[in-house]
């Protein structure tokens, strides 16, 4: 895929080093290319690698953002506990501010959540 991938190898993790897959199964990412890519166009900051948990896609779904039920008309099977996902950022920290975050792939979450998010946090919920 990288020869396809304009994205490839240009943008960093929050640890400094290559942009890793977050995952192609659910195939996840504002672009769905599996990672955490972002652009100017990506209004909701989709770049934070996390693993799916019942307490969270509860959390979200009660928040409005219903990430479990799947949407055929969006070829979207719907999230389960185990699937990793491109979250937005400021989702990610609203759920860590009502203590329901789930984990993270650090080396898969978008340098840019680091303008919402700060590394001591992350840190704190890595895998």
């Amino acid at each position: 895929m990288d020869g396809e991938n304009p994205f490839s190898g240009s943008q960093r993790n929050v640890l400094g080093g290559v942009l890793e897959v977050c995952s192609y199964d659910p195939l996840t990412g504002y672009f769905r290319d599996g990672c955490c890519h972002t652009d100017i166009s990506d209004r909701g900051v989709h770049t934070v690698c996390a693993i799916m948990d019942d307490v969270f896609l509860d959390f979200s779904k009660k928040m409005g953002n219903d990430l479990s039920t799947p949407r055929p008309e969006f070829d979207f099977l719907g999230l389960k506990a185990g699937d990793f996902w491109c979250l937005c950022a400021a989702r990610w920290e609203e759920a860590r501010l009502a203590g329901v975050a789930p984990k993270l792939n650090l080396k898969a979450c978008n340098h840019k959540t680091l303008s919402i998010i700060p590394l001591e946090v992350l840190n704190k919920y890595g895998i």
